[in-house]
């Protein structure tokens, strides 16, 4: 199937601000998906609410636009009722880690087969502009109009901490690598945790002067490296990016299965 295939073309909504990095990151997400060559009826997309959980209007998949924090609770329903499926779930700051935070740590510590993506554009784009989880020190939000106190999470550390079996973090600068790591965290049989650093020039950007949509996509591109490289070494303020975690460990789903066979067999 052509990425357009994917789309809901017919009544192809408009959804996002002008310049936010969230249509990037579907952009690498059409593409691993056209590459692993998954029909439409082999995916279910599961999203909250926020910015980044209207991606699911934008895809002619099977999708559940849920409650906010929520999504991974909905999602592991629909993998334990149709484990053959393709559950993927987008997921904004606070939707991953502020109310969806338990969902997130515990999905990760089941290792049940879903491909959670965390679009990190460090604000709460959709419902004013205020501060999340993941926006860190000094930084101006409208809930923080004299800087934020807050360290953010460590998303990558955060997944590798609860039990994620794959874990990675790209930008929205390096759209060939979204698509290639999100295609590997499909395949990956277990939890999977793809951060994407994405750009809000709407709020985050005007908030805290980071200029417009291709001046925040330049920070990324400056500002992050490879996994262990010389420019780390020699600047550790650079963030890193890459696969930090691929390991195979039992999965949920097929624990379960074993379990159900056990209690009918009688043993």
């Amino acid at each position: 199937m052509a990425i357009k295939d994917y789309l809901r073309e017919r009544f192809f909504p408009h959804l996002w601000c002008p310049g936010c990095g969230h249509g990037m990151v579907l952009n690498g997400l059409l593409q691993a998906i056209e590459k692993l060559g998954l029909s439409r009826n082999e995916i279910v997309m599961v999203s909250g609410i926020g910015c980044s959980s209207r991606i699911t209007g934008y895809v002619d998949f099977h999708t559940l636009h849920t409650i906010h924090g929520r999504a991974l609770a909905f999602a592991t329903g629909v993998k334990m009722a149709r484990p053959e499926l393709n559950l993927i779930v987008p997921m904004g700051d606070g939707d991953a880690l502020a109310i969806g935070g338990n969902h997130f740590i515990h999905a990760a510590r089941r290792n049940i087969d879903i491909t959670a993506i965390v679009m990190n554009n460090r604000i709460y784009g959709m419902t004013g502009g205020q501060y999340s989880p993941l926006s860190g020190e000094n930084i101006r939000a409208t809930t923080a109009p004299y800087l934020t106190i807050d360290p953010g999470f460590d998303v990558v550390a955060l997944a590798k901490g609860a039990g994620a079996t794959f874990v990675a973090r790209t930008t929205t600068y390096h759209i060939h690598q979204v698509a290639d790591v999100i295609r590997q965290a499909i395949l990956h049989e277990g939890f999977s945790v793809v951060e994407v650093l994405s750009q809000c020039p709407t709020y985050f950007g005007r908030k805290n002067k980071a200029g417009d949509a291709v001046d925040m996509i330049q920070h990324f591109k400056e500002n992050t490296t490879t996994i262990g490289s010389k420019a780390k070494k020699e600047n550790p303020d650079l963030v890193e990016r890459g696969i930090f975690l691929q390991k195979d460990m039992p999965e949920y789903c097929n624990e379960y299965d074993k379990m159900v066979q056990k209690a009918m067999e009688g043993r």
